[in-house]
């Protein structure tokens, strides 16, 4: 099974330089190897593969000597990752791939291999960088199969170290209707579980947007290019570093406990790059970060042996009274609290969408099983609301 694991480095004047200097060879060749790319196509109508870009880097060690300052292997590695920035866009559509800015803060470069660990000094070995001192505080054992040397905005060096330890993927544990958890993810509060608890949104961004403005109005008023503006940028970006790590701390810890006491998660796929275009929202929905809650949930039911359950963003859980299967399709989004016509109960809208996202991924449909109670009818929506405008179907869910 592949794991990663993510290190602080710690290097020297000498071994910052050599960072840098290997960090800019690699983002000059991948420039240079995506011009080549895209002129090859466009007069032979065929793709450069990454062995044949490969072999172009002695003769341009030959006509920009500074790439002879850094290793090989990193050089190497640039037409692999290319190639799979292309293998992503004709596969997933996600977008051609962008010619690298030196003015990008954060920059990164690969080893595939030569990485070595010293354990007892605190120490990793860098090909032609030397050892860095290292924050080693998890240790692990198996192969290294890649190592990534990043550094932040904020001027730190990290290397992330993907590692093969030999052990098997872990198999789905069965699980039941009282070993499995709904959940409907919202803004009020970040997740309402179907067991009737809630989990306040902690809304980092917003705590610290009053800061952040403050930050950058003083960005503003710098003269641009000066050290003053520097530094007033590297305020900013630190701010952000901190928002960003607080946001990732409270996800890790709550997908963690989730997945800790539950055999199989369910929960909602919901189109999240269409919510965020309505500008009313945008904002709250990206400080909310639930696209990163489904990953970490998804990874990490993977790796401890728990099933992650997947609805229809257009099953109507919110509509649907789960005593008595009422779909009430005139519901509001200012309708947070409802009561059923058919049956009189008074429902919350998170916890009752939560109920009813855990009852559809228990159905026949997806796993095999029933809820116990009564049955539920699954009346999906009309094609006309399917072909609304994603705003109308992104605030519906929240």
């Amino acid at each position: 099974m592949l794991q990663a694991y993510k290190y602080r480095l710690y290097p020297n004047a000498i071994q910052m330089e050599s960072i840098e200097k290997h960090i800019n060879a690699c983002r000059f060749v991948y420039n240079l190897f995506l011009e080549k790319k895209i002129k090859h196509y466009t007069e032979h109508g065929k793709t450069l593969s990454c062995f044949a870009l490969n072999k172009m880097l002695p003769t341009l060690k030959i006509e920009f000597p500074f790439l002879q300052d850094v290793h090989s292997q990193p050089l190497q590695m640039v037409s692999r990752n290319l190639d799979n920035a292309f293998t992503k866009f004709f596969r997933e559509k996600k977008g051609f791939p962008k010619f690298k800015s030196k003015k990008n803060p954060v920059q990164s470069f690969q080893y595939p291999q030569g990485v070595k660990l010293n354990w007892g000094s605190g120490k990793v070995y860098l090909p032609k960088v030397g050892n860095v001192s290292c924050k080693l505080h998890r240790f692990f054992e198996g192969d290294i199969k890649t190592c990534t040397v990043s550094r932040t905005s904020t001027g730190k060096y990290f290397v992330s170290i993907l590692v093969d330890n030999k052990e098997p993927v872990p198999e789905s544990q069965p699980f039941n209707s009282e070993s499995t958890i709904g959940i409907d993810v919202g803004l009020t509060h970040f997740v309402i579980l179907s067991d009737g608890s809630k989990v306040e949104n902690p809304r980092i961004l917003k705590k610290a947007s009053a800061k952040l403005k403050r930050l950058q109005q003083s960005v503003s008023r710098k003269v641009k290019g000066s050290n003053n503006y520097k530094k007033a940028k590297l305020k900013v970006a630190k701010c952000h570093e901190t928002i960003a790590n607080q946001r990732s701390d409270f996800l890790h810890k709550l997908s963690f406990t989730l997945v800790s006491e539950n055999q199989a998660i369910a929960i909602e796929d919901l189109n999240v790059s269409g919510m965020v275009k309505n500008r009313r929202l945008a904002k709250h929905i990206a400080d909310a970060s639930w696209s990163e809650f489904r990953k970490q949930l998804d990874y990490k039911c993977k790796k401890f042996g728990k099933t992650l359950l997947v609805i229809g963003r257009f099953d109507p859980s919110s509509k649907i009274c789960n005593h008595c299967g009422y779909h009430n399709k005139d519901l509001k989004l200012g309708d947070r609290i409802w009561t059923c016509p058919d049956c009189g109960a008074e429902i919350d809208r998170d916890i009752n969408a939560a109920i009813n996202i855990k009852r559809f991924a228990l159905m026949k449909q997806n796993t095999g099983q029933d809820l116990p109670g009564e049955p539920v009818e699954i009346e999906s929506d009309s094609l006309a609301s399917k072909n609304a405008s994603i705003n109308e179907a992104g605030s519906q869910r929240l």
